[in-house]
């Protein structure tokens, strides 16, 4: 049984009004880019940061095309039947990341259920391109469930990501109402406990996890924190939450806008539960700051050591 949505809250408040991107370097940024043929999830998934990110020379690559083959509610990037994978698309990501100097990659996708390896090959691939084309550059894979294949995800563990990221979404109680059929939040939180198991079984470097709850959508802040619990349960090392804003009127509405200071509550609820590192905020979203959620996930994680 899935949870009723609650309407649209009406006018949004005024701290969730950003401006929209430009700049010079966000001009460089978009057009190496689309002159490679690339996507990228700022734009597929119109995010609010596009213009703080692209300015500072961040962005996060969208591969294996731009249509995906789950249709989660809160999602605007386009659902249906993709094109076959591009092979060239691993060694062009990695030009272009030389070109534009990026020292801080994060790669995401769709979700390609139609592959047997739901596309880990292609992410180790583009890992192994960006290695070979800007060897100091850091790397993040934002991933998909790969179907709970944990053949897919060693693949892609492998090339030793500094950073795996996988997300919730949402609370428990919505996920079936706001998530693709397809899609779970005891496989979500499998994917990231698996991440470390794997990674210490099969002597590969041990990344940071990562995860991210969107909030606004009728959850309660006893299910926030049962939520963040349970990613701490599978220790998961950094977290962000932000406002869920509706892309287009195709998607599911706001049920109410969460105010900065009850972000700021979640934050120091992370910290109390141990993340070495929380985003909170209206406007955060799982890519916001990567490099700097990064460093100091890193930094926490010496400091828990000792």
């Amino acid at each position: 049984m899935t949870s009723r949505l609650p309407e649209s809250p009406g006018r949004k408040p005024h701290w969730l009004k950003v401006s929209l991107g430009g700049g010079n370097h966000y001009a460089t940024v978009k057009r190496c880019l689309h002159h490679r043929d690339l996507h990228t999830v700022c734009e597929e998934a119109r995010c609010p940061n596009a213009g703080e990110c692209w300015n500072s020379g961040t962005a996060t690559v969208l591969i294996l095309g731009d249509i995906c083959t789950r249709g989660c509610r809160f999602c605007a990037t386009k659902t249906g039947r993709p094109a076959p994978l591009d092979a060239g698309e691993p060694e062009r990501v990695a030009k272009a990341i030389a070109e534009l100097g990026l020292k801080y990659v994060v790669l995401t996708s769709v979700d390609r259920d139609d592959l047997p390896d739901g596309g880990s090959e292609p992410y180790a691939e583009t890992i192994r391109q960006i290695r070979r084309f800007c060897p100091e550059a850091d790397v993040e894979v934002l991933i998909p469930d790969f179907g709970g294949s944990l053949e897919a995800l060693k693949t892609v563990l492998a090339e030793a990501p500094g950073v795996v990221a996988h997300n919730v979404e949402v609370v428990r109680r919505l996920t079936p109402s706001v998530r693709d059929r397809r899609a779970s939040y005891e496989g979500s939180l499998a994917v990231l406990e698996n991440t470390k198991k794997l990674a210490k079984t099969n002597g590969y470097s041990v990344p940071l996890t990562k995860s991210s709850i969107m909030l606004g959508l009728g959850e309660t802040e006893a299910e926030v924190r049962e939520c963040m619990e349970d990613l701490r349960r599978v220790d998961c090392d950094m977290l962000t939450l932000g406002q869920y804003l509706r892309p287009t009127r195709h998607q599911i509405a706001e049920a109410a806008y969460i105010s900065p200071e009850s972000f700021e509550r979640y934050e120091a609820l992370g910290k109390e539960l141990g993340f070495g590192f929380v985003a909170s905020g209206p406007l955060v979203r799982s890519s916001y700051r990567a490099a700097e959620l990064f460093a100091k996930g890193k930094l926490a994680k010496r400091t828990e050591k000792r």
